[in-house]
């Protein structure tokens, strides 16, 4: 059997600890299953030659898309490019499973959303699955986006929404049909490492960027003004609480100029973690005394763990994410003062262990188990 992970990459370390735990999950599940993964620029050959990945060959250039053609190939010189090169097409592959977090929706080009419509319906066609895990989807207002997921969706094996909003939007699209489901986001599972070089975690406070913060797709778009002088608040409020700000950049260059931003606006030594595993990255949140987040997974990372978190959100999943920790109180607005930005963290870290977290945190990991276990049945 042949199962893709899509949407995966290893630039950001949400999207590479959506893959290891979905690589932890074959493992379990379907140990003599062969890995297949797609080149994109975030997603080197080297990297997935590391994890024995065959190479996925995508006869697709912008709006044209051809991998039908990969059905029609001769069995012969399919298995002669598998055996000989490591690549395999899309009529090779048995299952995918999308892992891609939040890449269908207004806030982001329709050709991923024309080409992974495509799939699902050869999928379909050919007897193959095709799961979306635990994502954000939506919304879908553009006619175009709409006209392809009507006839793709409802042929997908299972739809996995992440939320609330996410699947008020699919529901609204296809209606209330049997392959649609919520479950939480999967990586709350995945159990973090500490490195070695990460010590006096309790006396830390993570600061964690996100450029999409200062970007166009942020429907919040007072944190464009706000979000620098925000971190820098952060900085010092936390200085100020005598513990150590430390910034993690979760997301290559793009997060990385921010913190040099911070860095730079704050004054004095502020070091920067740019850890490349992204199960060390989960184990740094899990060890320290708290973290201010703009990155979903950092987030998830850090509510699932019981590490307090000030959020800040450009997208409904992070209010979403944020409700159903039973920590809203902990999403932050652009327009917060300073006072309010530390009365808020002093609050997150006084109650981080009441009770309705805690049973938060245990009710999701059992929703994510209960996912898998659907998953699996289905593959």
């Amino acid at each position: 059997m042949m199962i893709e992970i899509k949407g995966v990459q290893f630039i950001n370390k949400g999207a590479e600890l959506m893959l290891q735990a979905v690589l932890q999950q074959m493992q379990q599940h379907w140990p003599d299953a062969e890995l297949v993964l797609a080149p994109n620029p975030n997603s080197s050959y080297i990297n997935r030659a590391k994890l024995g990945a065959y190479q996925k060959w995508s006869i697709r250039k912008n709006i044209l898309d051809l991998n039908s053609i990969s059905y029609y190939l001769p069995k012969a010189l399919r298995r002669w490019l598998k055996r000989t090169w490591g690549v395999v097409t899309e009529a090779d592959i048995d299952v995918v499973l999308d892992a891609s977090g939040f890449a269908y929706g207004d806030q982001w080009g329709f050709l991923s959303t024309k080409a992974m419509a495509g799939e699902v319906k050869r999928a379909h066609a050919n007897g193959k699955k095709y799961i979306f895990l635990p994502q954000a989807l939506g919304p879908f207002t553009r006619e175009k986006d709409r006209s392809y997921l009507l006839k793709a969706l409802p042929k997908a094996s299972l739809i996995c929404a992440r939320e609330e909003t996410s699947f008020a939007h699919v529901k609204g699209l296809i209606g209330d049909t049997s392959n649609l489901v919520q479950f939480p986001d999967f990586t709350n599972l995945v159990q973090g490492i500490v490195p070695d070089d990460f010590t006096n975690g309790a006396n830390k406070v993570l600061i964690i960027p996100n450029s999409n913060m200062i970007s166009s797709r942020n429907q919040h778009a007072a944190w464009q003004q706000h979000y620098l002088r925000v971190l820098v608040d952060a900085v010092h409020i936390v200085r100020d609480m005598g513990l150590e700000p430390v910034l993690l950049n979760h997301e290559g260059k793009g997060d990385e100029a921010i913190c040099s931003q911070v860095q730079q606006q704050a004054g004095g030594e502020l070091p920067i973690l740019n850890e490349a595993d992204p199960l060390k990255v989960k184990g740094i949140i899990g060890a320290s005394k708290a973290v201010i987040c703009s990155r979903f997974h950092g987030c998830v990372s850090a509510l699932s763990q019981g590490v307090p978190c000030i959020g800040t959100s450009w997208s409904h999943k992070y209010e979403r994410l944020y409700e159903e920790y039973q920590q809203s109180d902990s999403l932050i607005s652009p327009e917060i003062s300073r006072e309010a930005l530390q009365q808020t963290l002093e609050q997150a870290i006084a109650t981080v262990d009441a009770e309705e977290k805690q049973q938060a945190r245990a009710h999701f990991k059992q929703l994510s188990e209960q996912m898998w276990q659907k998953v699996v049945s289905l593959v």
